[in-house]
């Protein structure tokens, strides 16, 4: 393993970190203008409009003949297709989101592919009409069918929230100048940023790196550095901010949804009250978790308060300690293969070194952040990091190698099923996070060292559950209070603030510049009230783990039987093998007292 001293990487730009992967995007297309890209956008086009006249208006008279699987096959094939090519574009345009040409053949693309989703728009409304009984006898009488109960299933919870075709055809063209158009200035307005940190120009991910570094006066200059690009923003994000809470608004309003996350809650698969009962399970467990353990921290830094730019600060005594990427590879396929050698098997091909399944480097224009792309069955995932060096970082690969492990193991079920709903999408990735840690964990002897990997754990989960509740209850609050009108800046900051006092509690200061932080975070304008995914996966995995501690025969199958079955079973079905059921309070319960033992471990250590 290799390893250097923070200061020493920085010096000298993170070469220590050695030869990183980036993508290869040829398993897709060669180029933007390769003749076999524009040849799938015709073939596509093609594809669509011969749908749209063979199969409209024909689809229950197709469901009583039996030929309904045939036309559910052809429209899988179209997907494939038409992902195979979005795909491709947008992960060309983050890998460098400045690039005016990339950004106009994603806007091509997205074009394109929106035209041709109105000649397919008909599909599932339509199949959402055919009489119940004839549905179902259709599906009794054919077993390649039957394979689809569930897409059926979920597919009719949406009827109640349908419109007539027309209006559905212009919702989905005008998406392209409306929510999209907002989401594509979003990010490249974020791209561009740049933050003057000690007199050296950072975009905006190095920059939030800054706030986790052992130097204060680093976190300080660098907090001051984002609100001051923020605040100097913060009329164009509150603009972005109103207009797509009221295009949502409108979108909810129109097709009848009765709460501002119930259209979140069905692509998700998961009731509204399961949901709230997370929420509020969190909520309630504040004082136990955040707020006692920022108390904690900040008797450990000898202040009475933590400042902001405190919270997710190393302890005085931590290791700064950089890991290159060949050791972070090393360290999270060996945590993966300890717990299941297939496990590692299915992982490896995204290291392989002429797969180009990853994007590690931190480039200038590549977007922010990490994320696992899972483009098409037919193709394969694409991980995109931006890696540093740091402990975190290498959590966060073992976190989207979680991922794209699911998307592997999902795709056998096709383009319909192979997408996990959000609440158990982040189960393999964070299940591959605790085994890392656990693994680290287990190797580490020395009491400083173990003290800095339990707070550092502690610390991402209370960013996962704690953090993202937050997120979600302020989401709420901003959709909600824009039903009642335009929302000036200062009604958002102090949302943000409120919000923020509750679960982080009396011992962190919110500084002066705090209050326009929510303006950088990208899921409010990409996917409004994905976050509460991220604590549903955490308490879940949390919950999967104490399992697994308890009884680890047998535990493995049953864990990839999950993983495999993608979007093709609820949640409730899925996790019944394993004891947990989300609607029982005690399922909560048991996942946030996993985070409170950390904490009664971190506590007891320093007494």
């Amino acid at each position: 393993m290799t390893i250097v001293h923070a200061a020493d990487a920085a010096k000298s730009g993170m070469s220590e970190l050695g030869d990183m992967p980036g993508w290869d995007l040829t398993d897709l297309y060669a180029e933007p203008s390769n003749e076999n890209c524009q040849k799938d956008v015709e073939k596509a086009k093609a594809l669509g409009k011969a749908f749209e006249a063979d199969f409209k208006g024909k689809l229950e008279d197709k469901a009583k003949s039996g030929a309904l699987i045939d036309i559910i096959k052809r429209y899988e094939e179209l997907g494939d297709v038409m992902g195979r090519i979005g795909s491709y574009a947008y992960l060309n345009y983050v890998l460098n989101t400045g690039d005016q040409d990339r950004a106009k053949f994603l806007g091509d693309v997205q074009q394109a592919l929106t035209d041709l989703s109105s000649h397919l728009i008909f599909f599932e409304l339509e199949l959402n009409r055919i009489d119940d009984a004839v549905l179902d006898a259709a599906i009794a009488a054919d077993e390649g069918l039957s394979r689809y109960t569930y897409w059926f299933e979920e597919l009719r919870k949406a009827r109640p929230y349908q419109l007539e075709d027309r209006v559905e055809e212009l919702f989905l063209e005008k998406s392209v100048t409306g929510r999209g158009a907002w989401n594509r200035l979003f990010d490249e307005t974020m791209a561009a940023l740049t933050f003057d940190v000690d007199g050296e120009e950072l975009a905006l991910e190095p920059t939030l790196t800054r706030l986790s570094d052992k130097d204060e006066a680093k976190r300080e200059t660098a907090f001051h550095a984002i609100a001051k690009v923020l605040d100097t923003n913060k009329r164009l994000f509150t603009h972005i901010t109103n207009v797509l809470a009221k295009d949502k608004e409108i979108s909810d309003r129109w097709r009848g949804y009765a709460d501002i996350a119930d259209s979140r809650h069905l692509a998700n698969s998961v009731e509204r009250e399961v949901v709230d009962a997370l929420e509020q399970a969190v909520r309630d467990a504040y004082p136990r978790l955040s707020h006692r353990y920022y108390g904690m921290k900040a008797k450990w830094f000898g202040k009475d308060k933590l400042e902001a730019w405190d919270r997710n600060a190393p302890l005085p005594n931590s290791d700064d300690r950089i890991f290159d990427w060949q050791s972070a590879k090393s360290m999270v396929l060996d945590a993966y293969g300890r717990f299941s050698p297939h496990l590692a098997e299915i992982a490896q091909p995204f290291f392989d070194g002429k797969g180009g399944w990853i994007d590690a480097p931190v480039r200038p224009g590549k977007a922010p952040g990490a994320f696992a792309h899972p483009t098409v069955p037919s193709a394969h995932p694409y991980l995109m990091l931006n890696y540093l060096g740091k402990t975190r970082d290498v959590m966060t690969l073992a976190h989207e190698l979680g991922h794209g492990v699911h998307q592997v193991l999902s795709r056998a079920q096709g383009p319909l099923m192979a997408r996990t709903p959000l609440t158990l999408a982040e189960t393999a990735s964070v299940f591959g996070e605790m085994l890392t840690f656990r693994s680290l964990l287990e190797k580490t002897t020395d009491p400083k060292q173990r003290f800095s990997l339990l707070s550092g754990k502690v610390e991402d989960m209370l960013n996962t559950v704690v953090r993202q509740i937050a997120f979600y209850s302020f989401e709420r609050k901003v959709h909600t209070a824009r039903r009642e009108g335009e929302l000036r800046t200062e009604e958002i900051n102090k949302m943000w603030i409120d919000i923020a006092e509750e679960s982080l509690g009396p011992s962190i200061r919110l500084n002066e510049g705090y209050e326009t932080f929510w303006a950088y975070i990208p899921h409010f304008i990409h996917s409004p009230f994905y976050v509460y995914a991220y604590a549903f996966g955490d308490c879940l995995v949390n919950s999967l783990y104490a399992q697994y501690e308890k009884a680890s025969e047998g535990f493995a199958e049953r864990y990839f039987e999950l993983l495999k079955a993608g979007g093709s079973k609820h949640h409730s079905e899925l996790l019944a093998p394993f004891g947990l059921d989300a609607k029982d309070p005690g399922f909560w319960s048991l996942g946030l007292s996993m985070i409170e033992g950390l904490i009664d471990e971190l506590e007891a250590t320093q007494s």
